[in-house]
């Protein structure tokens, strides 16, 4: 029987060196520049003997496409994880760190250990493995590109539910990005709890710039 690990896109061309086999685990995160609402990471350890098709950057795919591949993810993934850090965190640390903090909480929360963790962009985050950080690797590695899509859906889905408690900000469109609209209603109705008050639109607000 094939040995399962995660499927990588043309390693050969990413320059990866393998030296031992094992579990690999992909990295990505959703929710950096938006002004509400926590950031989200996802790790996933995919499976060669249940190959997903359609695996790309959750950017480039459909809202349909991507809550398929969600749902299909989550059913033939050996292993996956979807990790917050909070508006409170965001604010303390600053958005990187708790970028940061949320995928290593993704990481650890995984019930298999990986032998190695593949990040998208080119920071890593503290963790107790060997890693890697690949730029633009949501469209380079199958297993970022499946945490890609879990992090964009699980964050999605959240700022729908932010639309049913702050209705006036309509977080169900823009999903909590500096919209023409979002700062029109940050002017008109301040800022709510889920704001993060360390982005300077919502600092503006508060202190009732214009």
């Amino acid at each position: 029987m094939p040995s399962r690990k995660s499927s990588i896109a043309k390693p050969e061309q990413l320059g990866l060196v393998w030296d031992t086999p094992g579990l690999v685990a992909g990295v990505d995160e959703a929710g950096r520049g938006p002004l509400a609402g926590p950031v989200v990471a996802a790790a996933v350890i995919l499976d060669d003997l249940q190959p997903i098709q359609g695996l790309a950057d959750s950017k480039a795919l459909s809202p349909l496409k991507r809550g398929r591949l969600f749902d299909e993810i989550r059913a033939k993934a050996l292993a996956c994880c979807i990790a917050e850090a909070s508006v409170d965190e965001i604010d303390e640390l600053n958005i990187l760190h708790a970028t940061m903090l949320a995928m290593r909480r993704a990481v650890e929360g995984l019930r298999l250990v990986p032998h190695k963790v593949l990040v998208d962009g080119n920071r890593l985050p503290v963790l107790r493995m060997p890693a890697e950080a690949i730029v633009k690797g949501d469209a380079k590695v199958a297993a970022i590109s499946a945490a890609s899509i879990l992090a964009k859906v699980h964050r999605d889905r959240l700022c729908e539910d932010l639309h049913q408690r702050f209705p006036a900000y309509g977080f169900a469109t823009h999903k909590g990005y500096p919209t023409p609209e979002h700062l029109a209603a940050l002017r008109a109705h301040g800022a709510c709890e889920v704001h993060r008050r360390s982005y300077a639109p919502v600092r503006e607000a508060l202190q009732g710039r214009p």
